[in-house]
């Protein structure tokens, strides 16, 4: 078992029955332009309709090329799905996702030793691995374990709109609602990316939960 104690970041607690969204690109002070920045949280329905995806996203606003190409996953920090089952904004399982050697190993679901900013990585829990894909036109890398668990991690395009320059005018004053469609300010920049799609049977069946998503180092 290993343990980590400090949050460097945290996604904002979200419901996810069919889709829910969380975004905070680069606004965190102790995280900002880090490796363990969290820019966006997703949780949603799969295609599959017994299933529920969890989508992490950190470093953001990696420019194409060298600055994609160049970017890691950081080895002291583990991505921590918590997922709460009753309603009392306590998780009930995690799953965490822990980088190693060019591989992303996902630990969980299960039932933490432990809640809050502590966390000890339970390493006989059930356990699927993927390896990292690559930036470049290399073919994108997924695996799905016995359990029915499907993973992915590495570099992706920025799925978060947002128009940010029209947010501003509204915040000065200037403007009072956005444009249709509006301007993509995260356009042609790039994230590191960590999906886990989990199979409801093993979240307690329902699909009905509530979920966030946090950055913990060692």
């Amino acid at each position: 078992m290993k343990k980590l104690k400090i949050i460097l970041g945290v996604g904002l607690l979200a419901v996810a029955g069919y889709f829910t969204v969380a975004a905070d690109h680069i606004d965190a002070p102790a995280v900002m332009g880090g490796s363990s920045d969290i820019t966006d949280y997703f949780a949603f329905q799969g295609q599959d309709n017994n299933n529920i995806v969890f989508v992490a996203n950190v470093q953001g606003l990696l420019a194409p090329g060298s600055a994609t190409s160049s970017a890691t996953f950081d080895e002291n920090v583990m991505i921590e799905f918590n997922i709460d089952t009753n309603a009392d904004a306590v998780e009930d399982l995690v799953i965490q996702a822990v980088p190693r050697d060019g591989k992303m190993y996902f630990f969980g679901p299960y039932q933490p030793n432990s809640t809050g900013i502590s966390s000890t990585i339970k390493s006989e829990a059930l356990a699927t691995s993927v390896n990292i894909s690559q930036y470049g036109g290399a073919a994108a890398i997924s695996n799905s374990s016995v359990s029915g668990i499907k993973a992915f991690a590495g570099p992706r395009d920025d799925p978060f709109f947002f128009d940010f320059a029209q947010y501003s005018e509204i915040i000065a004053g200037n403007a009072t609602s956005f444009n249709n469609p509006g301007s993509d300010t995260f356009a042609g920049t790039n994230v590191m990316s960590i999906v886990v799609e989990v199979p409801k049977a093993l979240l307690g069946g329902s699909g009905s939960i509530n979920t966030w998503v946090e950055s913990k180092r060692k």
